[in-house]
């Protein structure tokens, strides 16, 4: 054992520190496409030892990656250089008793998003965050990525969610933010400035979350709609009709959908006809003297009378209604099965969906005939995640996948929308970030950096290169 693991080793214990040959669960990415062997995991267990750690870190000139569940797509939560710590919050589990008068509760940043829901279960109130991940993804990196996911558009991302944020910043300082209210105006929105800052600024170690109540009544159904036209003017006749009610919109192809059913056994698909688009729709109320069925009924017979709608089935059990989430939650799963593959987060006004889709294919499609165009994502607001495999019979994208990121990156952005929707810059999106991004606001980002961690220890080339 080297000296500089001897340090760690007597600060966190020998389950708190693991040396670089038992570092490879944490090493690599989700996509095992990013990372480097670091000198060592620092597991810790306490905001005490994050400032320890953070300390030791910063005598030593030795860069800090902080990991939550290590489930992100941008290369964020794992080294792009070898010789740097990762500090692992996986051991700060707890969850506080919830204030149920004041609909709140306190984790800390290594809870399981998944653990936070079955904690919730019985008391009437919830965290509405919900994505494919959340039996892996944790609160911390939630956090840090400013999540979205699939009930954004109804209840906001993870920043809407957030009411009060305990921080470790680069020196060991801790910050106390630790507040329970949503009105507080007592100065900058601080714990908004750590929502996507993407573990550059500072480590999450606590937050206070916003909870929501239960809803009493579900209704989810999955519809064969005709094509991306008819996905948008059925999502305009959703929100005229259901209002406050619609909790979800999830869209998702006929070629993902053959990619999930052929690479993932246990998926299920109850329609009977295939058409180009599939659209889940969920409705929910506090209230079971909310007709849903009705309401719902009303929007199908519309669609199907317009041509809209080929087909569709209706959720009769919550076992039911987890397998029609599996079909839309399982689709990064079923590309990842087919190989190397080009991933973009992309959000562009919900209107604006079929123009994007149909540029978006025309433009891939000349940067390389015969690829294979999978796109999927939240309907109700706008982000499209656009997925590319290589043509049949080849294994990659010889070099072109800058090309295919700027040009998808310019479309969006031309239309008003945003390259990294809801999965960040991370290490891989930084130069995208400089192309793409007016440079005062760029500049205004590095110097929120340099302000917050003027040594560059925290995420180095990371969301910005200062």
């Amino acid at each position: 054992m080297n000296l500089l693991s001897k340090k760690f080793t007597a600060l966190l214990g020998s389950k708190g520190w693991i040396s670089p040959e038992n570092c490879l669960p944490w090493q690599r990415d989700w996509l095992d496409q990013n990372g480097e062997t670091p000198l060592g995991v620092a597991r810790i267990k306490s905001t005490a030892e994050v400032t320890e750690v953070l300390r030791l870190c910063r005598s030593e000139k030795l860069p800090i990656v902080p990991q939550g569940g290590n489930t992100g797509l941008v290369g964020g939560g794992v080294l792009g250089a070898p010789n740097g710590v990762i500090v692992s919050l996986s051991r700060m589990n707890v969850i506080s008793s919830p204030d149920l008068s004041g609909g709140t509760i306190a984790v800390e940043a290594g809870v399981i998003l998944e653990s936070l829901h079955q904690y919730l279960k019985g008391t009437g109130l919830m965290l509405p965050m919900h994505l494919g991940s959340e039996g892996s993804a944790q609160i911390g990196g939630l956090i840090a990525t400013n999540a979205g996911g699939s009930h954004a558009f109804r209840y906001g991302m993870m920043q809407d969610l957030v009411l009060g944020l305990e921080v470790v910043l680069a020196d060991g300082t801790v910050w106390n933010g630790m507040r329970s209210v949503q009105k507080d105006n007592s100065g900058y929105q601080l714990r908004k400035l750590f929502c996507g800052s993407e573990g550059t600024l500072g480590i999450v170690t606590r937050a206070i979350l916003k909870l929501s109540p239960e809803p009493k009544q579900y209704l989810t159904s999955l519809l064969a709609v005709s094509d991306a036209s008819g996905l948008v003017k059925l999502s305009a006749r959703l929100r005229a009709e259901s209002g406050e009610f619609l909790t979800a919109m999830e869209f998702f192809s006929n070629v993902g959908l053959d990619i999930a059913l052929k690479n993932i056994p246990q998926l299920v698909f109850p329609l009977q006809n295939r058409t180009s688009f599939y659209l889940l729709v969920e409705a929910s109320s506090g209230s079971m003297q909310v007709p849903l069925d009705l309401i719902l009924a009303e929007v199908i017979e519309w669609g199907m009378s317009e041509g809209i709608i080929i087909d569709s089935a209706l959720a009769m059990s919550s076992a039911q209604r987890a397998a029609f989430w599996r079909l839309r939650e399982d689709q990064p799963e079923g590309q990842r099965q087919l190989g190397v593959q080009l991933k973009h987060d992309i959000s562009v006004p919900p209107g604006q969906l079929v123009d994007f889709l149909n540029r978006a294919n025309d433009e891939c499609s000349k940067i390389l005939k015969g690829v294979r165009i999978n796109p999927f994502g939240h309907l109700g607001d706008g982000n499209v995640h656009y997925n590319l495999s290589p043509p049949l019979g080849q294994q990659d994208f010889f070099g072109l996948d800058s090309e295919f990121a700027i040009k998808l990156g310019r479309l969006a952005t031309m239309m008003g929308g945003s390259f990294a929707a809801e999965h960040g810059i991370g290490r891989t999106k930084t130069l995208l970030a400089d192309i793409l991004i007016d440079p005062v606001e760029r500049n205004m980002m590095k110097r929120v950096k340099k302000s917050l961690d003027d040594s560059n220890q925290l995420n180095p080339d990371v969301l910005v290169s200062i």
